[in-house]
């Protein structure tokens, strides 16, 4: 790094959002002979999302300060991120990692995923890095399955362990204008629920296609293949899920699905009322939730100062 260089990064500091997702799909095609699994999946952002704050610093090193102090350490996917390009680049430059946690943890809605690959694309224009398309990729899919996905965002069809992203039409059906998302209150560990998966819920990605196929075509998608693969078996090992589901259901949710491996269910709803009514019942119940909607940010849209 240059020493002009140097001083315009100290100069500056930057701010970029962290979207989280949900799974409109999730075919888990086969188990991989290192462990992992062959997936299809459609994914779409959310405009639920974290805030981080990179702040060039002078000592040569990478902070992580994190609103939830679990995860203010150099494990996280942020710093991994940082880390990662710092690395690649052969650079010592150093940046403080603010990030203001709202994505629930270990949830199924790629919090952690969307952090780094945020952190990737703000390093990108804030540096001005000469990294290619295929670049970010690579470093992306090295940090995580879901990662990948999220440096475009938006409504994509993810396959093989996620890092193969075909952007799918930016439409998105009315009966599913309002999400309300509810986290129960336990966690799910992915690779727990993928190792106790029963060959049996594997599938051909036929619900992924189809999905894929009525979005691209500016029509609202059958039903029966919102599918998740994972949903039957985590449905039967955590017994609160499985309650919270039948919640929603009461509260008026004519679809319920889980996204990702979970815990966090969501609901599509078609009317604001709707969505409030089994809003306000599940937060009386006590529950997590949260209202949000599909949303196709723009990929490295940060803020410099």
């Amino acid at each position: 790094m240059s020493h002009a260089q140097q001083a315009r990064i100290s100069s500056e500091v930057c701010f970029v959002r962290a979207y989280a997702k949900v799974n409109l799909t999730l075919d888990v095609l086969s188990r991989l002979p290192d462990g992992y699994h062959e997936l299809a999946t459609v994914m779409q952002t959310i405009d639920l999302h974290d805030t981080i704050c990179l702040i060039a610093t002078s000592d040569q090193r990478v902070h992580m300060i994190c609103t939830i102090p679990a995860l203010s350490n150099l494990d996280n996917l942020a710093a991994r991120a940082v880390d990662m390009v710092r690395q690649r680049l052969g650079w010592r430059q150093g940046v403080r990692i603010e990030l203001y946690k709202r994505i629930p943890l270990a949830a199924g809605l790629g919090g952690g995923s969307s952090d780094a690959a945020a952190v990737l694309l703000a390093l990108r224009q804030w540096w001005q890095l000469p990294f290619s398309a295929a670049d970010l990729l690579s470093m992306a899919a090295s940090l995580g399955s879901d990662v990948p996905f999220f440096l475009t965002g938006g409504l994509a069809l993810c396959e093989g362990r996620g890092e193969r992203v075909t952007p799918l039409a930016h439409y998105w059906p009315a009966s599913m204008r309002w999400l309300l998302l509810l986290k129960p209150s336990i966690s799910v560990s992915t690779a727990a629920v993928f190792r106790a998966l029963p060959a049996t819920d594997y599938t051909d990605g036929t619900h992924s296609k189809a999905v894929s196929a009525a979005l691209n075509a500016n029509s609202d998608p059958p039903l029966e293949h919102l599918h998740n693969g994972l949903e039957r078996s985590v449905l039967e090992r955590y017994p609160a899920v499985a309650r919270a589901r039948e919640d929603l259901f009461s509260a008026g949710a004519a679809v319920v699905r889980l996204s990702g491996s979970g815990p966090t269910l969501y609901a599509p709803f078609a009317e604001l009322a709707s969505a409030l009514h089994a809003h306000h019942q599940m937060q009386a119940m006590g529950y997590e939730v949260y209202l949000s909607r599909a949303t196709h940010p723009s990929p490295g849209d940060v803020c410099l100062f």
